[in-house]
């Protein structure tokens, strides 16, 4: 695929005071876990990675964190985005969500679409990135078409050389609206010249519902769809693997 011009999402200061971030628990069984395509080697989900109980206690904690509102007008290559977030720099709890919530052991055993390897996640897997993100919407809210990029990472200690591979989206709420729309691109010899239209795939929210979906050069252009009642809570990080 070519390389695509980069739509960066909009800069918000980091939070220099780490969380008391609630306890993990309760947790789901991990047996019960799985990978589930949406569309093969770009967009998967995992439902039920958090309990309702638990999505309820994080949605009461998070609600109390300094929620910055993304300025009005974006930054040159910076998609349009109206919602409000906070960010933070944390290795401790970026590993608690990797090992304490069955993610680590699903991605190792490798995709749902009979893949396996590191190649899966184009790369080998060293966990999260501490670069926690948290994404309010409320009524009127959304996240303008734009790609994800892939950016480098000092990972672990020793520090590795490591970057970005796919986005982690961890639902914590429903509300109405707010789904997340893929438009894949025509396949070779389709599309205009044929007067293919290439349907979007679309995402709905479940509270507790776990998405990945492939970013970087081989991202698909993606929109947040405007929130239209209700709240939309998600946690954010990605997918780290060794340069």
């Amino acid at each position: 695929m070519a390389k695509k011009e980069k739509q960066a999402e909009p800069c918000t200061k980091e939070a220099k005071v780490r969380p008391d971030w609630p306890p993990l628990r309760p947790l789901p069984p991990t047996s019960g876990l799985s990978l589930t395509p949406i569309l093969p080697s770009q967009i998967y989900i995992v439902r039920k990675l958090f309990s309702s109980a638990l999505c309820k206690a994080y949605i009461s904690f998070l609600s109390t964190l300094p929620l910055a509102t993304t300025p009005g007008r974006p930054k040159k290559d910076e998609a349009l985005r109206v919602n409000d977030r906070f960010q933070v720099d944390d290795p401790a709890f970026a590993e608690r969500l990797w090992s304490g919530t069955g993610l680590k052991q699903l991605v190792g055993r490798g995709r749902a679409d009979g893949e396996s390897g590191a190649a899966d996640w184009d790369g080998e897997v060293l966990g999260l990135n501490p670069n926690i993100r948290v994404y309010r919407y409320t009524e009127g809210q959304f996240f303008g078409p734009h790609y994800d990029e892939a950016v480098p990472v000092s990972f672990g200690t020793p520090p590795v050389r490591a970057r970005t591979s796919w986005t982690l989206l961890i639902y914590l709420s429903t509300c109405s609206g707010g789904e997340t729309a893929f438009y894949p691109e025509p396949a070779a010899g389709a599309g205009r010249r044929k007067g293919k239209v290439v349907e979007p795939v679309v995402v709905g929210m479940e509270a507790g519902m776990a998405l990945l979906h492939r970013h970087g050069d081989e991202c698909l252009l993606h929109e947040g769809r405007e929130v239209t009642g209700g709240e939309k809570w998600v946690i954010r990080s990605d997918l780290v693997v060794k340069r």
